[in-house]
């Protein structure tokens, strides 16, 4: 199949666009390097590997030592499956479970976007294990790259409530609808072998969404200017943080729980750089409201949108948020009516979302079974000498053959248990010690943090391996002041591109240097409000001291029942600087 030839707008891009149009529709060069006796991908087939669902890593930690011995790094893979709303069949996890002792580091992490990740694969193994997940009802096709990412829903499996449902089986349909129509996933890693490909959603022609382009109409061969994420939720859940998405659908239904619709969100986005003011987090806008006959046409009159007008030269101002943002809602709202063919109708009024939702611990699933959340520490389900997590599910999972939901705070969720089969569930979690959620702190419920080092390239310092210790010194803390009575919500993350969503907690860290983080404080715990930057730079070893007499401040002078973000947002943030100003931040 030969590509479409470049445009002469097309041939003066930059190299990272470039190799996207000459990758005949996200094949070369990784097709013929993925057949290559070698350890790693080259810097353009790693750009098209993305959209395959896999980054190209080494060990960090290694590297100088290697470095020192004249050796190449040690370079391996991560692997990211696409779970839409979550949802995990029994038969893949058994799967994910095996191939991550086989050929991983022998731990799966759930991520704060409802998928699995898979660390240490060697390029060796890449085809062997992306054709296992395939064929055990799973996949990683577009987890990364510029395209659109895995659409999450409430986790929580309540199928009692129709709107929940909806929102659940919404995020399936429109993951099925944004993915890629390239076969080259298909070609390049099951092995030319019979394979029950999912067949995908039909596309209605619409001049101004679809392009002339026989391989992929909605994304051409440049697909789109950077990642692009969306979510669907119902009006009191806000557990996949709504705001902080590209697109994001709150499911709108009438009295007996029918759908009439969505309210959409656009233009959020969490990541930015550090020292560079045009790059900064924002929150999604409403757009209006879209009655559910007409949700695929609007979705996919936004990502065309951002497809021809999202900046393709820098990259760091290529999200759709800074396009929202420069345009102005009222601007990018014209141009998606003249996309879609159709006016939006007016946004429908829905209450404050509540604060901190996490479905942990045994709860009704509404039809007769139970489901039971268990809170995974970072996500990183693994074995330990403390706890043998991953021993326990993959026990439950041969005896019960439970599916997961996986949550946007990094939990799993075990659905569908015959009530009879508590006790024995039950037993096997404690017999490998692991906490139940009634073991566990709040604190350590709604912690997040991304993986950062050793794996990460783009982390600056550490996150999801310094995190449990410092909860533990904030929760401390925050009883030695007399407020243990009271949640608080922390992410880290160890860059500012804010995997785990640090500008939407209550007290968010973001890696800065080695050893040190930018301080940000006043989100509001139920997701509508942004974090600001309390500190710019403060050495983890010094914060706690340096939060103490925030912490009493907020004792002393808090409303009753007010929040920390929501103290700190009233206080404002010049009075907290000012008063605090003499830190300890090195």
């Amino acid at each position: 199949m030969t590509s479409i030839p470049p445009t002469e707008a097309q041939v003066r891009l930059p190299r990272s666009e470039a190799v996207k149009v000459a990758s005949d529709y996200l094949r070369e060069p990784l097709a013929t390097e993925a057949r290559q006796p070698t350890t790693h991908f080259s810097e353009a087939a790693v750009q098209i590997l993305k959209f395959h669902g896999s980054y190209q890593q080494d060990d960090r930690d290694k590297r100088q030592e290697l470095r020192q011995q004249g050796l190449e790094r040690d370079f391996s893979l991560m692997l990211r499956t696409r779970q839409p709303g979550g949802y995990v069949p029994a038969p893949l996890y058994r799967t994910l479970d095996a191939l991550a002792d086989a050929y991983g580091n022998g731990t799966l992490r759930v991520t704060t976007r409802q998928t699995f990740q898979m660390h240490g694969v060697l390029k060796a193994n890449v085809q062997t294990v992306i054709e296992a997940i395939v064929r055990n009802m799973g996949t990683t096709l577009a987890t990364c790259g510029d395209i659109n990412r895995n659409v999450m829903a409430p986790p929580a499996p309540f199928l009692n409530r129709p709107s929940y449902r909806h929102a659940q089986d919404y995020a399936q349909r429109l993951s099925d609808l944004l993915l890629p129509r390239t076969r080259s996933y298909y070609e390049l890693w099951i092995d030319d072998q019979e394979v029950d490909i999912p067949a995908l959603p039909a596309l209605n022609p619409l001049p101004k969404i679809h392009l002339d382009d026989p391989v992929e109409p909605l994304y051409g061969n440049q697909y789109l200017p950077r990642k692009f994420k969306c979510a669907i939720t119902v009006p009191d859940d806000n557990s996949v943080d709504i705001y902080s998405q590209d697109i994001g659908l709150i499911v709108i239904t009438d009295a007996k729980g029918e759908l009439r619709g969505f309210n959409i969100l656009v233009g959020g986005g969490m990541g930015r750089t550090h020292n560079k003011e045009e790059t900064f987090p924002l929150l999604g806008q409403p757009l209006g409201f879209v009655p559910a006959a007409q949700i695929e046409t609007v979705i996919q009159a936004i990502l065309a949108v951002q497809r021809d007008h999202g900046n393709r030269q820098d990259r760091k101002q290529a999200r759709m948020k800074y396009l929202v943002h420069n345009w102005g809602i009222r601007k990018f709202r014209q141009v998606v009516q003249e996309y879609a063919g159709q006016k939006l109708k007016p946004w429908h009024k829905i209450p404050p979302f509540p604060a901190g939702l996490n479905y942990l611990g045994w709860q009704p699933q509404g039809d007769g079974k139970l489901f039971l959340g268990l809170s995974i520490p970072n996500g990183r389900i693994r074995d330990t000498e403390d706890s043998q997590l991953k021993t326990a599910l993959r026990l439950i999972n041969e005896q019960f053959a439970l599916p997961l939901q996986l949550s946007p705070t990094q939990d799993v969720i075990l659905r569908d248990i015959d009530p009879q089969w508590r006790e024995k569930i039950t037993a096997i979690l404690r017999q490998h010690r692991v906490p139940l959620p009634d073991d566990l702190s709040p604190f350590t419920r709604l912690a997040m943090a991304c993986p950062a080092l050793p794996t990460c390239g783009l982390a600056i310092t550490e996150s999801e391996r310094v995190l449990p210790d410092f909860v533990q010194q904030v929760e401390t803390l925050w009883g030695e002041v007399g407020l243990a009575d009271t949640p608080l919500i922390i992410r880290m993350t160890g860059c500012p591109n804010g995997c785990a969503r640090p500008y939407l907690a209550e007290l968010g860290l973001v890696g800065a240097l080695p050893g040190y983080y930018q301080v940000w404080v006043g989100a509001s715990a139920n997701g509508d409000r942004l974090a600001q930057v309390l500190w710019e730079k403060m050495p983890l070893e010094n914060l706690t001291q340096a939060l103490k007499p925030v912490f009493t401040f907020y004792k002393q002078e808090r409303y009753m029942g007010e929040r920390f973000g929501d103290f700190c947002h009233r206080v404002g943030l010049s009075q907290l600087q000012q008063r605090f100003a003499p830190s300890v931040s090195g």
